[in-house]
């Protein structure tokens, strides 16, 4: 399940063409991607390391799952599709929000996405794909916010942003 593919899209989500995801990132193009984050009944977050061999985050800790859906996929099918390719969980998602960030990450490439941030809910202990993941951990939210103050490097950009307002949702 190679995606070497972005969705390049203006600020309402409306596509515009396709990219190659490395060009994308050097580049600094508004693309389509996704979010997982996935909770159990302790109310824990299963948090992925990403693996050592990707070209930006490698070694950081993020959420659940993320990735970017190809050209006419639905992002729910492409994000449960990707949760269980990287994590071997399936489960159903809900969609929480959305919301466009752009940052400087290193290798000087850019993520500028229009991210959508799915939730659900698994018991279930994940089985890596080692292409994609090094570790997991299963995490109580202020343990997690706790160590995102202390040390915010070990955290990839995106989850330092849509995890606090992903908090901010659910608990409405």
């Amino acid at each position: 399940m190679e995606r070497n593919n972005v969705v390049l899209v203006d600020e309402n989500d409306n596509a515009i063409a396709e990219m190659e995801k490395l060009i994308a990132h050097e580049q600094g193009c508004l693309h389509r991607a996704f979010s997982v984050f996935i909770f159990n009944d302790n109310g824990e977050l299963l948090l992925q390391q990403r693996a050592g061999q990707k070209y930006h985050g490698a070694g950081l800790w993020t959420n659940t799952c993320c990735s970017h859906p190809q050209w006419g996929e639905d992002v729910g099918l492409s994000a449960e599709e990707r949760l269980n390719y990287e994590m071997g969980l399936e489960c159903k998602l809900k969609l929480v929000y959305s919301f466009i960030y752009n940052e400087r990450v290193e290798n000087n490439l850019t993520e500028h996405e229009l991210d959508y941030v799915f939730v659900g809910y698994s018991k279930q202990n994940p089985v890596l794909n080692k292409d994609e993941v090094s570790d997991y951990k299963w995490m109580c939210i202020d343990e997690i916010l706790a160590d995102m103050k202390n040390n915010p490097s070990h955290y990839t950009v995106w989850f330092k942003q849509a995890f606090p307002e992903l908090l901010s949702k659910i608990n409405r």
